[in-house]
C-alpha cells in the first residue's frame, strides 16, 4: 500500500467521524463520532511518519503518547457521562446542556 491509500482511509474516518460527532444528540454516539475523528487523525500521521521517515522512532514515540492520552480522555469522558446519566438519567445532549447550577 501507499502513501495514497492510507491518506484515504483516514480522511474517510475523519469524515465518518466529523459527521457522527456533528448529527448524533446522544452523548455516547457523539463521543464514538470524536473517537472516529480523532482515529483518522492519528492513522494520516501515521501513515506520514511512516512512508517520510521511516528510519526516525519519533514519530511512533508521538502517536503512542497520542494514543494513551485519546484513551484516558475517552475513559474520563465516559465516566463523566455515567455520572450524569445515574444522577439525572440524562443521555442526550441537549438535556445535558440544562445542567447549569
Amino acid at each position: 500500500m501507499n502513501l495514497q491509500a492510507y491518506l484515504v482511509v483516514a480522511a474517510a474516518l475523519v469524515s465518518v467521524g466529523l459527521f457522527g460527532a456533528l448529527t448524533q444528540q446522544s452523548i455516547v454516539m457523539l463521543m464514538m463520532g470524536l473517537e472516529l475523528l480523532l482515529n483518522g487523525v492519528i492513522l494520516g500521521a501515521a501513515a506520514f511518519w511512516y512512508f517520510l521517515a521511516p528510519a526516525g522512532t519519533e514519530g511512533q514515540v508521538l502517536i503512542v503518547i497520542v494514543v494513551t492520552a485519546m484513551a484516558i480522555e475517552m475513559a474520563a469522558g465516559f465516566a463523566v457521562t455515567t455520572a450524569i446519566y445515574r444522577a439525572k438519567r440524562i443521555d442526550m445532549t441537549d438535556d445535558a446542556a440544562e445542567l447549569r447550577g
